[in-house]
């Protein structure tokens, strides 16, 4: 895996290496999380790289599943049972490993191995030692000496749920508890955690708002939401779809259906939150049917609500040019290039060039590596992200298009200042 740069991508590593980051995209539980459990080398597939697995024919029954338990993959939670020898469960996982081992999801992974653990490859002969090695690291102190010893970041935005985290991970809170109530004992959940009765969609607006200044108190930076088909609110339809909701009639979300009461509520929290200068993260693109979160579905929701800015998380992947366009013509929505690098080097590599071309550099934010619990799978995917833009800057500079200072001063702004520009409330100590 020993890559070759020419001399202007090593030289642009190099001086990357030497950047602070901002992480702009994690899904980090608290450490004593990721502590509680006696991980080996399956951490490293813990996340994403499972979807190659199922892609690769691991748990092909559960594909198509129409009910919970139909949709159990037995032979993926398999290999997180610890009470089965390790050796039993690489056997298992091998023959889908040598299939799924050349993509970009595994490549993270065998970064990981070799910068973390100094394991050169993960196969039959270090799988074994890399469990030890995952093992002995797994301890107090992990996230900071991958996250600050390691990968430079100073403050990582983790989309954990809660606001009790300790540094670098700073919460952003996903607001799709109050904006996407499906059942009537959600609400009533609702009234218990606010002490507040909801008897109307403007009781429903109060506990929304309760609840964003208590994050706004908490010291929360943004919030965040899936983005789906949207439609200029309409109070009355909310208002009817708020009593179908109180009567017992369950809410239904995505393309089967549209309901107006997650249409209204969402417009209406993302200005509260922008009155608190939180920035609003929208996922675009990439998880199940990618058709129902297209980027495109962000252009009628942010030209509606111009005082709020958003983060636009993935590019949209696949479909990048619609989302290079819309961060083009749009003041308020940036473009985060958050986990687009472990999708695939190659396309994220030909959309910042496109980028390049057509957004101002204020507008972009370089790097997310939106892991779980794989914390030091960080490493691997930075890595890819300082590789990748090594390859479309360098050549830029060695085609005359722009000079060596010059790039670095545009990676600066994508890695550190303009996460912070648009992070308005992110306070950070270096």
């Amino acid at each position: 895996m020993n890559v070759k740069y020419t001399p202007t991508e090593a030289m642009l590593m190099a001086a990357m290496a030497e950047m602070d980051v901002i992480d702009c995209h994690e899904h980090l539980k608290p450490e004593p999380v990721r502590l509680s459990k006696p991980w080996d080398v399956f951490v490293l597939f813990s996340h994403y790289t499972r979807h190659d697995l199922f892609s690769a024919g691991m748990d092909r029954s559960a594909f198509g599943a129409t009910t919970p338990e139909q949709a159990i993959r037995e032979e993926y939670e398999s290999l997180y049972d610890y009470s089965i020898p390790l050796e039993q469960r690489w056997k298992k996982f091998k023959p889908y490993w040598e299939r799924i081992k050349y993509g970009t999801y595994a490549r993270s992974a065998r970064l990981t191995a070799q910068m973390v653990y100094g394991v050169d490859d993960i196969n039959d002969n270090t799988y074994q030692v890399l469990s030890e090695r995952i093992k002995a690291e797994n301890t107090p102190g992990i996230y900071r000496r991958i996250l600050c010893d390691r990968c430079r970041i100073i403050a990582s935005l983790a989309m954990c749920g809660q606001t009790d985290v300790d540094r670098p991970l700073v919460p952003v809170m996903p607001i799709g508890k109050v904006y996407m109530p499906r059942k009537r004992e959600e609400i009533e959940q609702l009234e218990s955690e606010f002490d507040t009765p909801i008897k109307s969609l403007d009781d429903l607006l109060t506990v929304g708002r309760r609840q964003i200044e208590k994050w706004a108190s908490e010291g929360v930076p943004a919030i965040k939401l899936g983005i789906r088909y949207n439609e200029p609110p309409d109070r009355q339809a909310a208002e009817g779809a708020f009593k179908r909701l109180m009567n017992g009639q369950p809410l239904v979300f995505g393309t089967q259906q549209f309901e107006p009461l997650e249409n209204f509520l969402r417009d209406r929290f993302i200005e509260m939150a922008a009155e608190f200068d939180m920035v609003t993260c929208v996922h675009t693109g990439m998880m199940g049917d990618f058709r129902e979160v297209s980027p495109m579905h962000l252009i009628s929701l942010a030209t509606r609500i111009p005082q709020a800015n958003f983060d636009m998380f993935h590019l949209g992947m696949p479909m990048v040019r619609e989302a290079i366009v819309i961060g083009k013509n749009l003041p308020n929505v940036f473009l985060g290039l958050t986990w687009t690098y472990i999708v695939s080097q190659a396309q994220i590599a030909s959309a910042v060039d496109e980028m390049l071309d057509q957004v101002p550099v204020n507008k972009i934010n370089a790097f997310g590596g939106d892991y779980r619990y794989v914390v030091e799978k960080i490493v691997g995917h930075l890595y890819m992200a300082k590789e990748t833009l090594a390859q479309v800057f360098g050549r830029r500079i060695d085609r005359g298009l722009i000079d060596f200072d010059e790039a670095v001063h545009i990676l600066k702004l994508w890695f550190w200042d303009n996460p912070l520009a648009l992070y308005r409330r992110l306070k950070v100590e270096v």
